[in-house]
């Protein structure tokens, strides 16, 4: 951030927030008024004075304001903190923002992101982020845009945040991208804004289509319908248009209609996945069309899976992928990702879970093969991939709604990205290649797999050991000042123990059956990965606050561990 200060003189109470700018510059501010009758307003002001100014009328919630700078230099933003409160303010260079992100100037403490620079996971620069949304590569670099809301750590009105980076592991803060209706951010009431969605590049040019749920809770008949909306700079979304302004018809659904996937399909048309839910359970919808633009025309084929396991209600977030082959091969086996919202796995009392389900789509119909849990630690919700290049790149929200809800400060992470692929009729979801970049040093290499403790200097660690057999037991002891915190390898399968102290029983994190050899530990400030023979099985782990696990030790039968290798992390 840059410098600020609070002056007091003369009873008034002023805060300056100080910029030094290229030519050329934009802010996006946020800022309301503080006493209902009393206008807000930020002055801007350089060595020759006052030059601009932004005001607000709106006592109840933050309103975006834009101002530009085209001289550049040292600028002074002023306001009066009797008068008005300013939740976000940030500036950047139009021409060259993709190359090195927003300067955040100021936050405040409601909404500020926590201070662990060593964490190597993807955080919003501030405010609330839940799913990842039009996650894909565009003009060259990969794109992460997602559920957001700027003024607090809490659910509300949904914008969707935006970021871009070389590598899937070290991004740069764009401006917010998609904004809700004006009606919408009015008021901070929770009714609604821009759900998520997803993005293909424009037909005819460079640029991105996105395609989102616009919900409004109290719109009658449909709260939910969807959007499209198009940006040819990758930046700033244009005006958005309705293309679905209501469920299918006769097909029993509830009001929840949401979560547009949009792909190519066998056929070469676009495709349209969408979760909903009946009397049946959780249905997954498909739309196509014959628009190489995928702007219109959308018409409704019909539900493309109804499930009805783990009692789930709604269906989120469906994405469909072809895994072993083209697209266009009809042996090519595709995978069906998708969030069972409300589901409960009552042995283990897991909630929300994530299933992939392998099977052949021909465009109109799937036909499944097998079915396998995404991540046995249920805090990969939401995921979201497309195929780069030749592979397949997934990420998804480190967090369930289980956890939390609007009433709850909740600051949440993105997973380490994945692969996902098929090996020997498996589905491995193994970090991707470029996790190996973020090892700084090695802490470790012997005491860990003689049994000895192993302390950490920080929270940033990854632990890579090798077990003599398939399925041989280990405990992996976690010291964390205020959470139980175990991997365990036993005769049930694999597990993360997880025990807050909290007044509830704590579910069972467990991959039953699971008999690994090789193991991959991600640890961070407020969350643990845990990866099994190359991504076979996968469980993630949210960890409430952000201390740092401090230290492990690895108890295993005699021999049991060929090797162990610790590494410390840096973003």
């Amino acid at each position: 951030m840059s410098d600020s200060q609070v002056r007091i003189a003369g009873g008034d109470t002023i805060r300056s927030l100080h910029a030094d700018l290229p030519v050329n510059a934009t802010f996006h501010i946020w800022l309301k008024a503080t006493k209902p009758d009393v206008p807000g307003s930020l002055s801007f002001s350089n060595v020759r004075g006052k030059f601009g100014e932004v005001s607000v009328t709106n006592a109840e919630e933050y309103e975006f304001r834009i101002f530009h700078v085209f001289g550049g230099g040292s600028v002074e933003l002023d306001y009066d903190t009797y008068q008005t409160s300013v939740s976000v303010a940030y500036w950047f260079a139009l021409a060259d923002v993709l190359e090195t992100g927003i300067t955040v100037l100021h936050t405040n403490p409601g909404n500020a992101p926590p201070n662990i620079p060593d964490s190597y996971h993807f955080r919003p620069p501030f405010g609330w982020m839940n799913d990842p949304n039009g996650f894909g590569r565009f003009g060259g670099r990969p794109h992460l845009f997602y559920q957001h809301y700027s003024h607090g750590l809490r659910w509300n009105t949904m914008h969707w945040g935006h970021a871009v980076s070389s590598d899937y592991l070290r991004w740069r803060h764009m401006p917010i991208f998609l904004f809700p209706s004006e009606d919408l951010t009015a008021r901070p009431d929770k009714r609604g804004g821009a759900y998520s969605g997803s993005a293909v590049p424009l037909a005819d040019g460079p640029g991105i289509r996105v395609f989102f749920t616009e919900q409004v809770q109290d719109r009658s008949p449909e709260q939910q319908i969807q959007l499209t909306a198009t940006s040819s700079d990758l930046i700033t979304a244009g005006n958005a248009d309705v293309i679905l302004p209501y469920r299918p018809l006769d097909e029993g659904l509830t009001t929840d209609f949401r979560d547009p996937y949009v792909f190519k399909g066998p056929d070469g048309r676009w495709k349209m996945l969408l979760g909903s839910q009946s009397d049946e359970g959780g249905v997954v919808l498909l739309y196509e069309t014959h628009d190489h633009t995928a702007a219109t025309g959308w018409t409704y084929i019909g539900k493309l899976l109804v499930e009805k396991h783990y009692r789930t209600t709604a269906i989120e977030c469906p994405c469909l992928l072809p895994l072993d082959g083209p697209a266009t091969d009809p042996a090519t086996r595709w995978v069906l990702i998708l969030g069972l919202m409300n589901s409960e796995d009552q042995s283990t009392r897991r909630k929300n879970l994530t299933m992939a389900i392998v099977g052949w789509f021909d465009g109109q119909t799937f036909a499944k093969e097998f079915e396998q849990e995404l991540d046995f630690g249920t805090d990969n919700y939401a995921f979201q991939a497309f195929v780069d290049g030749d592979a397949i790149v997934g990420i998804g929200w480190l967090a369930n709604w289980a956890d939390t809800g609007p009433a709850i400060d909740f600051p949440t992470a993105m997973t380490l990205p994945r692969n996902i692929h098929l090996s020997a009729g498996e589905l491995h979801t193994p970090p991707i290649g470029a996790a190996e970049s973020l090892r700084s040093h090695i802490l470790d290499r012997t005491r860990l797999a003689a049994g000895e403790q192993v302390s950490f200097i920080n929270g940033a660690v990854e632990i890579l050991f090798e077990l003599e057999r398939p399925g041989a037991h280990f405990r992996l002891k976690l010291q964390h000042p205020t959470v139980r915190l175990e991997v365990v390898v036993d005769d049930e399968g694999l597990a993360i123990c997880h025990e807050d102290g909290g007044a509830a029983e704590s579910p069972h994190y467990i991959a039953k059956g699971a008999r690994p050899k090789r193991l991959r530990i991600f640890l961070d400030y407020g969350s643990i990965e845990v990866f099994a023979d190359r991504g076979r099985w996968a469980g993630t782990k949210r960890i409430s606050g952000f201390e740092p696990v401090q230290s492990a030790r690895l108890i295993a039968e005699t021999g049991a561990v060929l090797h162990a290798t610790v590494w410390a992390l840096k973003p």
